[in-house]
């Protein structure tokens, strides 16, 4: 049976701004406060973007996930040192511990809006994460209105030279400006910041990043993140080529779709850096200067005193109710956990269902307990 880390919740220490004494917004003075002068970054808010904040369904999702974390002592040192750093936090554990629920928990805290969620496939580049350029969309609309406008005039059809659509400085064929193209640049509805570009907008208070699974990528993505992760800040080249002419152009960010959040000579430079969580199940090892950027965490599967208090705070359980009901499967849990992994949500589900006065035939256990607490790994997986 695992030893539990310290968990008590009565456990504070005065240096931690998660976790830590106070209100949300006294949390996040002190963070603004303890700014190392090495990550001190000169980004201009756009005075009339608003940033999403403790309200809406996305809201909604990340503290409802996150109000119910119960980290322990090691957990909430390794997040207070990278808060202070303005570093990454790497977490590597076995599935089902709790480590994107961590990056959420971190946002319900200090009250830092909706979590922005980067997962990792074995495709995933450093632009998915930047920014997205819809140029297939572009083009296909662009030949449309062309072909509009030329019906619309077949009295006065110029040549075939002279009807087709002139690239502009992207490289493109330009689109007329029309209701849903606006006249601050026409490739503005083609682009939309993705979530690691949003989390770089400059704002006073930063979001919250979760790169979930980030050792599923490409050997090369954790290398490409290390200059966005030094400099808080990245190009859009599409943007940066039409600057002549339109210098702030307007375009969506990843909460929204909508042109909201202005970008000026195509730079997204960032004020507060993102609270950045990464998640790795230790499929694979990272280069060296990657982790020297990232401060570490690994979480282990909790024990018994630990499982008790998740199961408390994930089903709303009265504080220091009697586990009686559920006691049993705790213990199962831990026993069944012993050869092979299990979820730490399939308790979860397993407590749920008890307390539904599901499976309650005495007869039924066995197969109970196999149906819901069925192991992810090990000879009986």
């Amino acid at each position: 049976m695992n030893e539990d880390p310290v968990v008590a919740s009565d456990v504070v220490k005065d240096w931690w701004i998660y976790r830590g004494a106070g209100s949300a917004a006294e949390k996040q003075a002190r963070l603004a406060e303890h700014l190392p002068p090495w990550r001190s970054f000169k980004g201009k808010p756009d005075l009339k973007y608003t940033p999403p904040g403790t309200s809406g369904d996305a809201w909604e999702e990340t503290h409802r996930r996150g109000a119910g974390y119960v980290p322990d002592e090691e957990e909430r040192d390794a997040v207070n040192t990278a808060l202070y750093l303005r570093r990454p936090l790497l977490v590597t554990g076995k599935p089902g511990v709790g480590k994107s629920t961590l990056a959420h928990s971190i946002a319900t805290d200090l009250e830092l809006g909706s979590v922005l969620h980067w997962p990792i496939t074995s495709r995933s580049s450093l632009r998915d994460g930047l920014y997205q350029y819809d140029a297939i969309g572009r083009l296909h609309d662009a030949n449309l209105r062309h072909l509009d406008a030329a019906a619309a005039h077949t009295e006065d059809r110029p040549s075939a030279a002279d009807a087709a659509p002139r690239p502009d400085a992207s490289g493109l064929p330009a689109v007329p400006a029309s209701a849903d193209r606006p006249a601050d640049g026409t490739i503005a509805p083609y682009l939309r910041l993705g979530p690691l570009g949003t989390a770089l907008v400059a704002q006073e208070r930063p979001r919250v990043l979760l790169v979930d699974e980030i050792d599923k990528s490409d050997i090369d993505l954790p290398g490409d993140l290390l200059t966005v992760f030094e400099e808080g800040a990245f190009e859009i080249p599409e943007l940066s080529r039409i600057a002549a002419r339109h210098p702030k152009v307007k375009i969506g960010t990843q909460d929204a779709p909508e042109p909201q959040v202005e970008i000026e000579r195509g730079r997204v430079q960032c004020l507060a850096f993102p609270v950045v969580v990464l998640t790795s199940n230790g499929e694979r090892d990272f280069p060296p200067p990657f982790l020297r950027r990232c401060i570490q965490l690994n979480l282990k599967p909790p024990g018994q005193e630990k499982l008790n208090q998740i199961v408390r705070q994930r089903l709303a359980l009265e504080e220091g109710a009697d586990d009686a009901p559920y006691r049993d499967l705790v213990e199962a849990f831990l026993e069944r956990r012993v050869e092979g992994d299990l979820a730490t949500d399939q308790l979860l589900n397993a407590v749920q269902l008890r307390l539904s006065g599901a499976w309650t035939d005495d007869g039924d256990r066995t197969k109970f307990l196999n149906t819901v607490l069925q192991r992810l790994t090990g000879p009986l997986a």
